[in-house]
């Protein structure tokens, strides 16, 4: 239909005013910006009247070549292919730039957050082991003089053997089935878990009625510790 604009219309005038804008305008601007002053062929100064009607690009484009000096103008149309070429290489140095800062940034920003990270854990979390804690619990009711806690040492003790026997892969409905099934080439120490737990069922057994001295306490949980070190269980 007449007076449609085709693709083809479309992109030659975006060509156009394109052009005019990289070698016609900027340029332009660019000796008005840098202080050229007017060409002094002309008698008044392009602005000195009120622009009261839209500007035109043909205007614009005269309006940059009297305001630029003489041969200014020339110049920088004649050289402006050097100049898009090196801004390019400037802008191409400065988009690198810009994106390693991106990235030290980043960077520096995942180290700070797992900087926090481990910070905000406690020691407890973050550094001993939850078999460490517990064993190190057992060594301090053994050093009170409470034998309801040397009691309570003895039994969470047999608690981690029987915990040790099934990371070994020793099957059972009780601990006297698992240590059954140990071939004393793979256990060492199997008599000593065997007299621990035993003084172990002592204890549950008969309770209160079973008197119970520090000696014989320290001596299980030594029996306890034996068998835990032979397998790396605690340091």
């Amino acid at each position: 239909m007449y007076g449609t604009p085709t693709i083809g219309s479309s992109l030659s005038w975006a060509l156009s005013f394109l052009g005019q804008l990289a070698f016609q305008w900027v340029p332009g601007t660019v000796a008005t910006i840098a202080g050229t002053g007017i060409n002094p062929t002309t008698t008044a100064a392009p602005s000195s009247s009120l622009i009261t009607s839209p500007v035109t690009v043909p205007q614009a484009v005269e309006y940059l070549q009297m305001a630029s000096a003489p041969g200014v103008w020339d110049n920088l149309f004649y050289h402006w292919s050097v100049y898009v070429a090196m801004s390019l290489f400037v802008s191409l140095i400065l988009a690198a730039l810009i994106i390693y800062c991106g990235i030290r940034i980043q960077q520096i920003r995942y180290r700070e957050r797992k900087a926090f990270a481990a910070a905000s854990q406690t020691v407890t979390v973050q550094d001993v082991p939850k078999t460490h804690l517990r064993w190190n619990r057992i060594l301090s009711q053994l050093e009170g003089d409470d034998e309801q806690g040397w009691r309570l040492a003895i039994l969470e003790a047999d608690i981690m053997l029987n915990e040790l026997l099934d990371t070994l892969g020793y099957k059972g409905e009780t601990m006297g089935d698992k240590m059954k099934r140990v071939e004393r080439a793979d256990f060492r120490t199997i008599d000593l878990a065997w007299e621990a737990h035993k003084f172990r069922n002592q204890i549950a057994h008969q309770g209160t009625g079973l008197e119970l001295g520090r000696g014989d306490a320290e001596r299980t949980i030594g029996l306890y510790q034996r068998v835990f070190r032979e397998f790396h269980f605690i340091d």
